[in-house]
């Protein structure tokens, strides 16, 4: 049987790959688009999802106490990933049990306060729409081999992937698990075979590129989904993030996403918008992904009164508000706005790109692809900020709607500046016109990937995609699709910057500063209450005068002393 992994095996693999990547197909292949920016034939650095790319390793944290290269059961031959797998499980042997408990194998999570069914098997979002239906490609992401339908067995650890994330050679990369059209060939183009034992001998503790080969390319392509996560991050420097920066603390993802069981620590499903536990017994971490579980919730300098008025700040602005002064700082442009309705269009029977963005680090982003419609990029720009109390809630498949309400969230969050568990959050926003089910008033499932006649990246036909992505997942259709504008969230909390490029008080504390969005509370120094100003402004002055007079009447009585 034909299976897309098969690609990675030998010379044959190599001559398939160049001819897929040279394919021209007839029906749907896109071809660039000479537009501003770009030449016709210019390599797509884009490509439709992630890049796959080979990276120079981040710095490992210290010897391991273990030379794989030495162990006989990875010697080899291996035919491909679960073998690998076997080999590993013979000595881990608990691991495939723990993982196969993970969110990163099941893919689903539900909700303990509100029993929504989430994670990528089931929602839809508003970059790719959905997962469900399309895992040939995007389980590329899945911590498995070859999810491609229903009939993928969760309970056989031999599917377990080890090596995305442990391999430590950057050599490691996924392929589809199943064949998609033409129109998507471009992205597997100069991919050698892989080197199994090699792989296998080099593996390690996971370092940022292995979390970042598929969290930095989330939602189609590099850096588009979260404002703060992108390939940058491999190689941060100081100005970029604190934490990560190559030549300081180099910290790992898992330093903060800490791990017990293979279960980490952070989801943006059920997050600690305020977290009051504070750091953790000397010498060990707490099993939660906070800036307070390091630094304290009193992180500031006490030495002065800038620090204390600092501190005071804590319980009510997230650390991330502050310490993450814009998203996207790293050269690699986030998308803040998609357009489905525009998909489709074809020149001379054929899909194309058109690259009209350049983004910081030189290279070219696609404004336009046929298989996804336009795109609106932003980068080093300032966050959207709104009170957060950790609650996300979710539009599922199920869930029914007003249209009239758009944007409808794809995810929303609870928070106000009366309820003491919130804080002011940073967020990324993203406004999206999608399909859905005109008649019943529902998101829809799209059959985007495969090698097949109803696969829109192929045949540019909504209809046909989303009669056959609801069929096959079960769900009720309509038959009328229409399209209606989404809304998304997500917070911001990495690309810290260093001390010293934080916030400064007049960013916020301004007439039209950071926060003037956000209303029903009193705020210092915005001027939205003139009165209270003044009666503050007053006290301080009476204050003052008070401390100046106590220090004058101090140094008249040590006068007299000496004068008797």
């Amino acid at each position: 049987m034909f299976h897309w992994l098969n690609l990675t095996r030998g010379p044959v693999g190599i001559a398939l790959a160049a001819l897929l990547a040279l394919s021209a197909g007839p029906v749907g292949a896109e071809t660039q688009s000479s537009s501003a920016g770009t030449a016709a034939g210019h390599p797509d650095v884009d490509m439709h999802f992630r890049l796959n790319p080979t990276t120079v390793p981040t710095e490992s944290r210290g010897p391991s106490t273990a030379d794989h290269s030495r162990f006989e059961e990875l010697q080899g031959p291996f035919t491909g990933g679960p073998d690998v797998t076997r080999a590993c499980l013979s000595c881990h042997n608990e691991a495939g049990h723990q993982v196969m408990k993970t969110i990163h194998w099941t893919w689903e999570y539900t909700n303990p306060e509100t029993g929504q069914k989430l994670g990528k098997k089931t929602l839809v979002n508003n970059f790719c729409t959905n997962a469900r239906g399309n895992e040939g490609m995007c389980a590329q992401c899945h911590a498995g081999y070859g999810w491609k339908d229903e009939s993928f067995d969760f309970g056989n650890a031999d599917n377990i992937d080890c090596l995305v994330c442990h391999d430590r050679t950057g050599t490691y990369y996924r392929m589809p698990n199943s064949r998609g059209n033409d129109a998507c060939a471009v992205m597997f183009e100069d991919k050698g075979p892989i080197d199994w034992p090699a792989v296998a001998q080099s593996v390690g503790l996971p370092g940022r590129e292995n979390c970042g080969s598929c969290h930095f390319y989330g939602g189609g392509g590099d850096g588009v989904k979260h404002g703060d996560l992108d390939s940058s991050l491999i190689h941060a420097d100081r100005s970029l993030d604190v934490h990560m920066d190559d030549k300081g603390a180099d910290f790992a993802c898992t330093v903060c996403h800490v791990s017990s069981e293979h279960q980490l620590a952070g989801s943006r499903y059920q997050m600690h918008a305020r977290d009051t536990g504070g750091t953790g017994r000397p010498g060990l971490r707490r099993g939660v992904a906070t800036c307070e579980s390091c630094h304290g919730d009193a992180p500031h300098p006490m030495d002065s009164l800038r620090g204390m008025k600092l501190n005071g700040h804590v319980d009510r602005v997230a650390c991330q508000t502050c310490h993450i002064p814009a998203i996207a700082r790293g050269g690699v442009a986030t998308i803040v706005g998609w357009d489905w309705r525009t998909a489709g269009r074809l020149r001379n029977g054929e899909g194309y790109k058109e690259h009209d963005y350049i983004q910081g680090n030189g290279e070219e982003r696609a404004t336009y692809k046929s298989i996804k419609g336009d795109f609106t990029y932003t980068e080093n720009s300032a966050p959207e900020y709104a009170w957060f109390d950790g609650r996300m809630r979710y539009t599922t498949i199920d869930t029914h709607f007003d249209p009239a309400a758009q944007p409808i969230p794809i995810n929303s969050f609870s928070g106000a500046s009366d309820d003491p568990a919130a804080r002011i959050w940073p967020f990324k926003r993203v406004h999206t016109f999608q399909p859905y089910d005109k008649g019943n008033n529902t998101l829809v499932y799209m059959h985007l990937w495969g090698d097949d006649e109803d696969a829109y990246w192929g045949n540019y036909d909504f209809g046909r995609a989303i009669a056959t992505g609801m069929e096959s997942n079960g769900k009720p259709y309509s038959g009328e699709y229409g399209f209606i504008q989404t809304e998304s969230w997500w917070p911001i909390t990495h690309m810290v910057a260093p001390a010293e490029d934080a916030l400064g008080c007049g960013e916020c504390h301004a007439r039209e500063g950071r926060l003037a969005s956000l209303t029903g509370f009193y705020m210092p120094g915005r001027g939205d209450t003139p009165g209270l100003d003044r009666i503050g402004l007053l006290a301080l002055a009476l204050a003052a005068l008070g401390m100046a007079g106590h220090v004058l009447l101090r140094l008249l009585a040590a006068r007299r002393r000496r004068g008797s």
